[in-house]
């Protein structure tokens, strides 16, 4: 039996969904659910490991993000948070500094989860959920030190990412079908009379 675990890059794929007007009704999706998508009869999804970090500086973003967190969490993902930075960038065109703020942390996480679990042999193979090509030296690291693990790699819908294709075992096509039959419910009843209810935004 193959064990295999999903990370998924949790900004990756919001943002592939945000950028597309088509895309954005599918932002309620159980990450667990769309692992089984690309699951098969020989295989066992271990774990689905979701890395993002908050927008502390806007409520509603932060609130809605916070309820997403505790669906996916109660599907049985395993969450870990980054962080945003707060920075002063120089605009090209006006020649002026500007506030913003830049995320931080998610993709040394998981590469340090992904290496951490292959030290620990939780998985056979595991599936990269980004088209981040900063996760490439993890990649490398872990077939190295492990020749007899998987990486594969699953690109967010309407993005390429071909240096890190290039440099895994195997690869998943995320498709708007898959993305369709792995939403959350509309109300997501974690019990003990708490629900949580897909934001209009979503709809």
């Amino acid at each position: 039996m193959n064990r295999i675990a999903f990370f998924v890059d949790g900004f990756n794929v919001y943002h592939a969904l945000q950028e597309k007007p088509a895309y954005v009704k599918y932002k309620w999706l159980d990450l667990v659910k769309l692992a089984r998508c690309f699951v098969g009869k020989n295989d066992s999804l271990i774990k689905v490991f979701y890395f993002t970090a908050y927008v502390t500086w806007n409520a509603d973003k932060l609130a809605r993000h916070q309820m997403y967190v505790r669906a996916l969490q109660g599907a049985g993902a395993e969450v870990t948070l980054g962080m945003f930075k707060y920075k002063q960038k120089l605009c090209r065109n006006c020649k002026k500094f500007y506030e913003t703020y830049e995320e931080k942390e998610t993709d040394v996480n998981i590469a340090t989860i992904l290496l951490k679990t292959a030290v620990q042999d939780l998985y056979d193979s595991a599936v990269i959920v980004s088209g981040d090509s900063d996760l490439i030296p993890a990649v490398k690291a872990v077939k190295s030190l492990f020749p007899a693990k998987k990486i594969g790699v699953m690109v967010p819908i309407g993005r390429s990412a071909e240096d890190l294709k290039k440099n895994c075992d195997f690869r998943f096509k995320m498709k708007e079908r898959h993305l369709q039959t792995s939403q959350f419910p509309d109300v997501v009843d974690l019990g003990e009379g708490v629900k949580l209810e897909r934001p209009k935004t979503w709809v």
